[in-house]
């Protein structure tokens, strides 16, 4: 019943993309952009966001010193930062759902401006605080992913959102050299500034080139009047066939290789014994790494293999990743498992995010990805204090074990399991 389910969601997935795509075409006809040109403009804005977000990630370290913060304070501002993410991102996808594409992203970038308004004013540490209030609606990321599920059909879906992975790559690079730079050359605050004129931009960007409405109404838009924080509505879409068991996979394959990467810059001090300037060629080649994988490998694997392949790949060679964890002794060996564990983060994550959007209506694509984007920040909120009895009680290594079981008990497990995919290439 859950494979004939699975097939008729297929099904009704795959009609709805071309009347969204029609939709879009006429409206391109009538004077607004194309398909293709709001595809792009997602891009860029998913870009612009990713690269003043790892700016703000750069200096925030500096600034929380200059304003008197200890490091233990230090760890409940990056927590409670987390938090507000987690709780924001099935609520944001909530949003776009019942408001639209544009609105949600116009939110993003706004909150994105509100955020670094109040970073630039902060005086005390207090007001630092307050800043992180905006981040429960910065979700640019899921905004973008909103965009290309509405404009594409299922089968390019998976090429589409892993061009994402090329955004991510380049806001890496950019923002965390652009942070020191500029806050070296012009002090601790001129980043805020620059992120604030930024988000602004963006904002303005989504006003004028994203659609008011890219996709038709759906006969399933049953939230039209219901509740944007309605958690029975978000809890829902996981009792379709084959999302919870998909969202666990999500949840777990990556998250003790998750722990170890939070703690990494303690790591990168006392196990690699690198200096900040060292610290920051590496954050840069992860960038570079990203960027290599995203464009050369997974778009070519995603028109070659079924879904249900590389889901099956991603957790296998996870499980090689932790066992290079394990036994690695050198910062070289650590370039060298960056390789695979780029590669296994980026499948993963392109994989999943497109078999979770076709598993529910088209509706619901929004809610369904800003669930999938609470993924990090639950690491991020659960992950220093888990790592930091991990790395201080078992040492580095225990990160790599874990990593190895946990992903080849998964690897068994999505062997063994009776998933509903379709085995269905990408075109």
């Amino acid at each position: 019943v859950s494979t004939m389910n699975a097939k008729a969601s297929s099904g009704g997935e795959e009609e709805a993309s071309g009347m969204r795509s029609k939709t879009l075409g006429e409206s391109g006809r009538s004077g607004e952009v194309k398909r293709p040109q709001v595809i792009f403009v997602a891009y860029v804005i998913a870009t612009l966001e990713l690269t003043f977000l790892f700016m703000h990630l750069g200096v925030m370290p500096y600034l929380a010193k200059s304003l008197g913060l200890d490091s233990v304070g230090f760890g409940y501002l990056q927590t409670t930062f987390g938090v507000l993410q987690l709780v924001g991102g099935p609520i944001f996808g909530r949003f776009a759902d019942q408001f639209g594409t544009r609105a949600a992203l116009i939110l993003s970038c706004a909150s994105g401006s509100a955020f670094f308004l109040l970073m630039s004013i902060s005086a005390s540490i207090p007001f630092l605080f307050l800043s992180r209030l905006p981040a429960v609606f910065m979700h640019g990321l899921p905004g973008a992913q909103k965009v290309i599920t509405d404009l594409t059909t299922p089968s390019q879906r998976a090429d589409a959102l892993g061009k994402l992975g090329l955004c991510f790559g380049i806001g890496l690079i950019i923002g965390s050299a652009l942070g020191g730079v500029l806050s070296t050359r012009f002090g601790i605050f001129f980043p805020t500034y620059v992120g604030l004129v930024g988000n602004l931009i963006n904002t303005m960007i989504a006003m004028v080139w994203i659609p008011l409405q890219a996709e038709p109404k759906s006969s399933h838009r049953v939230t039209e009047h219901s509740n944007v924080f309605s958690m029975r509505e978000i809890l829902r879409l996981m009792k379709f066939p084959g999302v919870m068991e998909v969202f666990i996979v999500k949840v777990l394959s990556g998250f003790p290789v998750g722990l170890f990467l939070i703690m990494f810059s303690i790591i990168s001090m006392d196990f690699f014994g690198l200096e900040a300037v060292e610290s920051g060629y590496l954050m840069s080649y992860f960038g570079v790494l990203q960027m290599v994988v995203q464009g050369l490998v997974v778009g070519k694997l995603t028109n070659h293999c079924t879904e249900r392949t590389l889901l099956r790949l991603s957790v296998f060679v996870f499980a090689g990743v932790g066992l290079g964890l394990a036994l690695m002794r050198t910062v070289w060996h650590y370039c060298i498992v960056a390789v695979p564990l780029m590669f296994a983060f980026s499948m993963l994550a392109t994989i999943t995010d497109t078999i979770l959007t076709k598993a529910v209506p088209s509706s619901d694509t929004g809610t369904m990805l800003g669930i999938c984007a609470s993924v990090q920040p639950l690491t991020r909120t659960v992950g220093p204090t888990i790592g930091g009895i991990l790395y201080k009680q078992f040492g580095v290594s225990s990160f790599g074990y874990l990593q190895f079981i946990v992903n080849i008990g998964l690897f068994v497990y999505v062997l063994k399991s009776k998933i509903p995919l379709r085995e269905m290439k990408s075109q």
